[in-house]
């Protein structure tokens, strides 16, 4: 039997597990099984592996950038962008890959409009990360928001109506909002936002977040994390069942 898995902590907001499941159960895939490993600290990391049946694990929030140094060998992106959500071992070997910056750029891609060619990336972690690289990809400018000021990075009550209307395309990479915490949102100047805009926001749990609820009432379009999600874990799944392990 193969094994696969999620770590992060906490995992009460796990899409993974309930999605694999059904996948297994769907395509009649009779030799893999997919479990939550909820770790308080990473210094279990190593030990899971001493199963010999573990073949890959997803990471989530907030291991996406501890888990490289136990990477013997990280994809480009995962190298470029310091972010890992996808592991496999393959002979002894530990491949991290990143699946986040796919699932975005594909669940994007319909949504852009011509005039969507300034960003804000609301949050500073692993996801901001894989935002950043495909943004840059697909070359359109952003500025990263930040609770607090840093060097390159914008703070929220940096954030006026004037940078709303020049940034169409806003991108919350951050945890505001996201179950249990349904009554929080980023701290925007929302009135500013109007049909020219695009919202997109990672959080699946709730479909639609206070962010995504003004954005609407605003005129623009949003979209939330699920699809983004769905596309992910396809390609973890690519990965793993791979004759051997796949660049990126």
């Amino acid at each position: 039997m193969r094994q696969f898995g999620l770590i992060g902590y906490p995992l009460s907001h796990s899409f993974s597990q309930g999605f694999f499941s059904e996948k297994f159960s769907q395509e009649n895939i009779a030799d893999a099984v997919y479990a939550n490993y909820p770790l308080e600290t990473l210094e279990a990391f190593s030990k899971l592996w001493e199963n010999e049946t573990l073949q890959g694990l997803n990471v989530t929030i907030p291991y996406k950038k501890d888990v490289i140094p136990f990477l013997d060998y990280p994809s480009s992106v995962v190298t470029a962008i310091h972010a890992c959500n996808c592991i496999r071992k393959f002979e002894g070997k530990l491949y991290g890959y990143n699946t986040d910056v796919i699932g975005f750029e594909k669940s994007l891609l319909p949504f852009l409009q011509p005039h969507h060619t300034k960003a804000l990336i609301l949050g500073t972690g692993g996801a901001s990360a894989a935002v950043e690289w495909v943004l840059r990809k697909l070359n359109i400018q952003y500025q990263v928001v930040s609770r607090t000021p840093a060097a390159g990075k914008l703070s929220y009550h940096q954030i006026n109506s004037s940078v709303i209307d020049e940034h169409t395309l806003l991108i919350n990479t951050s945890p505001l909002g996201m179950y249990p915490h349904v009554n929080e949102a980023p701290d925007l100047p929302y009135q500013a936002i109007g049909p020219k805009h695009h919202l997109f926001d990672l959080i699946y749990n709730p479909a639609q977040t206070i962010f995504l609820e003004k954005g609407l009432t605003q005129g623009a379009s949003v979209q939330n994390g699920l699809e983004m999600l769905y596309i992910q874990a396809e390609e973890s799944w690519k990965i793993w069942n791979a004759i051997k392990p796949l660049e990126q």
